[in-house]
């Protein structure tokens, strides 16, 4: 992947010496590498994200997604996303396992600030994407067991937990099909909170954000979204989004992706259309055939992927935004890497000082900053843990 001047010239300007005490990105995807036979996440080419590089760069944390996309919901293929889960979820155990010196696995506040202090990156794992957990909410405990300290409901495409920002069309998806959270969505509500777990409400649609906000005994995460303030782009937060995550003591964590930092061109939103209605794509439509949607996936993707990159300062535009609606105590950064993440100046774990420079060059306070690459999340983390042991405290009798 290519540096840009602008990257470039930031790398050279600011060392990583000088970046923020404890930096955390809340959302990086797993690269395709990650499955390999003996992958351990300490040097990788071929990702955004490795160990080496993030310590170059000052990250000593990230949330690492235990993610696959979406698909239909017949038992064989959630069979199939299922053991595919597995290997995803022992690719990000390795990270840390085969990498003692350098990493341990979190599963709190505490272990993160605690690896920060021992000069260790701190392994926190997170689930985007219940679809494949089928109709089991005793999967969340399984999966708290192994460490998923963090969840989001959907990705693309609705799913029998909630309605998705962005229906899967090639899927068959009409959008508000759950009206939202579905009964079993809401019962996940109830059973993340009572387990501690953070919800993070980034992809769902309006109405199902609405319902978890409301729903929700502890406040929430956003961990990769931006503000639709400055593209609407229905994957985007709007302010009333905004205003409701900060009054339910939430954080939004903006996020490094192009397509939301930068509204797309009139002819690539063409070009799109065009391709819907080539494959006869439409909300309702009929499902496309695997082959099909696989083509359809890279043609899209060949179609979007020509749009020019954010930058560094499009994506503090967004900071800028946020900070200026609900406040610094409610905003965070992250990435997104590995699944489309990545603006020029912030293309990999190894370039967040630059990030850093840009806070620092429009004016925010050392303090504001540690706020924004952890105080937050790590604020919002404790607050979910909080609101579950707050729950089950046992209520002291008075003596007569």
């Amino acid at each position: 992947m290519k540096t840009s001047l602008f990257a470039l010239s930031l790398s050279l300007a600011v060392a990583p010496a000088a970046a923020q005490t404890l930096a955390i990105d809340p959302h990086v995807d797993l690269p395709k590498s990650a499955t390999a036979p003996g992958w351990s996440g300490k040097a990788d080419p071929t990702s955004q994200f490795d160990l080496d590089r993030a310590r170059a760069g000052g990250l000593n944390a990230a949330a690492i997604a235990l993610f696959v996309p979406q698909g239909t919901r017949d038992a064989p293929t959630l069979a199939r996303a299922q053991a595919e889960l597995r290997v995803r979820d022992g690719a990000i155990h390795a990270i840390a396992e085969r990498n003692p010196a350098l990493a341990v696995f979190a599963r709190s506040p505490a272990d993160v600030r605690d690896a920060a202090a021992r000069g260790k990156f701190a392994v926190i794992e997170s689930f985007l994407n219940a679809w494949p957990l089928g109709n089991d909410l005793d999967q969340l405990d399984y999966w708290y067991g192994r460490g998923v300290r963090i969840l989001g409901l959907v990705h693309a495409g609705n799913n029998q937990f909630a309605d998705s920002s962005r229906p899967a069309l090639q899927l068959g998806d009409t959008p508000g099909e759950n009206g939202g959270l579905s009964p079993l969505g809401r019962a996940a509500v109830r059973r993340l909170n009572d387990l501690g777990v953070l919800i993070d409400v980034s992809q769902l649609s309006d109405a199902a954000f609405d319902q978890v906000l409301a729903l929700s005994r502890a406040p929430v995460i956003a961990s990769h979204s931006d503000v639709r303030g400055l593209v609407d782009n229905s994957r985007n937060l709007s302010d009333g989004q905004l205003d409701a995550l900060k009054a339910k003591g939430g954080v939004v964590a903006i996020n490094a992706f192009s397509a939301y930092l930068r509204a797309r061109s009139p002819e690539t939103l063409a070009a799109v259309a065009a391709l819907q209605k080539q494959y006869g794509l439409k909300p309702g439509g009929p499902a496309l055939a695997a082959d099909r949607q696989a083509e359809y996936d890279q043609r899209f993707h060949d179609i979007v992927g020509r749009e020019p990159r954010a930058s560094v300062a499009d994506l503090v535009n967004a900071v800028d935004y946020a900070v200026k609606r609900i406040g610094v105590d409610h905003v965070a950064l992250s990435s997104d890497f590995n699944h489309g993440g990545g603006v020029d100046g912030w293309a990999d774990v190894g370039e967040i000082a630059n990030v850093t420079a840009e806070l620092k060059r429009r004016g925010y306070r050392d303090a504001d900053i540690d706020k924004l690459w952890s105080g937050n999340v790590l604020r919002v983390w404790q607050a979910a843990i909080d609101a579950r042991d707050q729950a089950y405290r046992p209520v002291a009798v008075a003596r007569r």
